[in-house]
């Protein structure tokens, strides 16, 4: 039986939607998986490990229907210890990522994204990292230029955040912000003395 448009369109306003912020919903890959599950009860959707570099994975996802034809393709790139899950699991993270292109490909979307909830949650939990880290490399280089007491700092920010803070490198980025904010201050006093 030849799949339709209108079949591909019955399983895709079946798809849960996952809202991950600013009122936007993107289908999970599960939720993509199941529906061409209904779809193409005998295809099948393969991953391949097309290349793995310096801690790179890139990963081929490829969706057949019962017949061996190929419906459609998706790739997939994480590196690991960029995030978290990536400490652990960039392989796994990246062929999931490859399935949800595959399938979008496929015109299982749910929605109007090609991206799923988990590309787009991974995405932003790699922005903040990076900005964290680029808040921590700002903070130490203002301490620096300061001559703080960083120990005495780290009290200040530990009676502050209300929890135990005995570097930088463990600050999140509200933290980050209020101590920037409080070094700043502090620098500023220091040159309108001089």
């Amino acid at each position: 039986m030849a799949i339709t448009y209108e079949d591909i369109k019955r399983v895709n306003a079946e798809i849960k939607m996952t809202d991950i912020g600013r009122g936007k919903e993107y289908a999970e890959v599960p939720q993509r998986v199941a529906a061409f599950r209904k779809l193409y009860p005998n295809g099948s959707l393969t991953s391949e490990l097309i290349m793995y570099q310096d801690g790179v994975f890139i990963v081929k996802a490829t969706a057949c229907d019962e017949n061996g034809n190929v419906l459609g393709t998706g790739l997939a790139y994480e590196k690991e210890g960029s995030t978290f899950i990536n400490k652990t699991s960039a392989l796994e993270n990246a062929e999931t990522s490859s399935w949800g292109r595959c399938l979008a490909a496929c015109g299982i979307i749910g929605g109007d994204s090609i991206c799923s909830a988990e590309e787009i949650m991974n995405a932003k939990k790699q922005q903040m990292e990076m900005e964290e880290t680029e808040k921590r490399a700002k903070l130490k280089k203002l301490l620096e230029e300061t001559n703080s007491d960083v120990a005495k700092f780290l009290e200040w920010c530990t009676d502050k955040c209300k929890r135990e803070i005995k570097s930088v490198d463990v600050m999140r980025d509200k933290e980050l912000d209020m101590a920037i904010a409080q070094v700043k201050k502090k620098k500023k006093k220091e040159r309108e003395g001089k």
